[in-house]
């Protein structure tokens, strides 16, 4: 077993400043070493159009944009570099796996990706110029895993293919985005629709209405429906669907049987978090391990956090802390069945063939 660790970052401030403190931290970080060496083995199939990507950033979050540029100015690296690694348009995003479930009183999440993509980062962020403030786990640093605004949405989203990819956002800025930017489930619908789509993922929005809705996108278009479970295929654009669904399908029908016999947040929670009740994953070489457990709760405006399975989660009150009430904690850990190297912990978590 590997111990693994979340740093809580907390900030109330404009985005700009946000940005700056964010690059401060990562400066000549191992996340950085990792990364660059990374990119010396993994090519960029794409290009950045810095002014594209400014204007399509912008349109729907432009405090995101001001976040980038205190990144830039702490980093002190050419704005081509920072949206590379932190812009999330246009860029390529690798394959995952991840299972979602809901009710009108919850939203729970298995976070299942590789550990050398794993940044470790937990955020509470609190603007004063622009957006939502949003607590959830970061992935690129501006993007979000998955998380809630202080409106009560919450957000995560499940990987299906990345075959034919378009000019459009990558999943943790979409994420993130929405986050920033909708209110409610019908507001994130309604964005989802607008945002373009660099790849092709399931997005699950929940509200403190308790309504629940999955919009199923690609850069082809997007379909939207209503369910409780969410896995790696789409039910609409079935076309759009990979060649090999069994291990989806299977976790999709746990969770449709056993959510019928949930009292509580509890049980579902145990469901997911488990690693012996068929949801939770342990293929973390094939880029589908579950690395973390979220789940967020939008009529009591609080948010539950587990690293690894088989753990209690710790639970953040987020409305005490829209109040400027700081949560104590500077770091969440917890334990998962791997070897292989975490991005922001360990040397060597590149792609080189050792």
């Amino acid at each position: 077993m590997k111990t693994i660790h979340s740093d809580i970052i907390q900030f109330r401030g404009n985005h700009f400043d946000f940005g700056y403190m964010q690059g401060e931290r990562i400066k000549n970080s191992i996340t950085v070493k990792n990364r660059d060496n990374q990119w010396k083995v993994r090519k960029p199939r794409f290009s950045i159009d810095v002014e594209e990507t400014k204007r399509m950033i912008t349109r729907f979050a432009p405090g995101i944009w001001d976040e980038l540029l205190g990144l830039q100015e702490a980093l002190r690296w050419p704005i081509e570099k920072v949206l590379k690694e932190f812009g999330g348009y246009r860029i390529d995003y690798g394959r995952s796996g991840c299972s979602i479930l809901t009710s009108e009183n919850y939203l729970i999440r298995n976070y299942d990706y590789h550990p050398k993509t794993y940044e470790g980062r937990y955020v509470f962020y609190q603007p004063t110029d622009v957006g939502y403030a949003i607590i959830g786990p970061s992935q690129r640093v501006t993007g979000r895993m998955d998380g809630m605004n202080e409106k009560g949405l919450a957000v995560g989203y499940n990987f299906m293919h990345r075959k034919n990819p378009g000019d459009g956002f990558i999943c943790c800025m979409i994420g993130r985005l929405v986050l920033e930017s909708a209110a409610n489930v019908n507001e994130a619908v309604d964005l989802l629709k607008e945002i373009p789509h660099r790849h092709s993922f399931s997005y699950v929005v929940n509200d403190q209405n308790g309504e629940t809705f999955i919009a199923e996108t690609s850069p082809r278009g997007v379909e939207v429906r209503q369910s409780n479970t969410c896995t790696n295929h789409f039910e609409i654009m079935k076309e759009e669907n990979r060649n090999h669904l069994v291990d989806s399908k299977r976790r999709l029908s746990v969770m449709e049987k056993e959510r019928k016999n949930h009292s509580s947040i509890e049980d579902a929670f145990r469901l997911m978090n488990d690693s012996d009740r068929g949801v939770f994953s342990d293929l973390y070489g094939s880029w589908a391990g579950t690395i973390h457990t979220s789940a967020y709760l939008p009529k009591e405006m609080k948010a539950w956090f587990a690293l690894g399975g088989d753990r209690n989660p710790v639970v953040f009150n987020f409305a005490e802390w829209l109040t400027g009430r700081d949560v104590s904690l500077d770091k969440l850990t917890g334990e998962v069945d791997t070897d292989i190297p975490f991005v922001h912990i360990d040397n060597g978590a590149d792609w080189f063939k050792r």
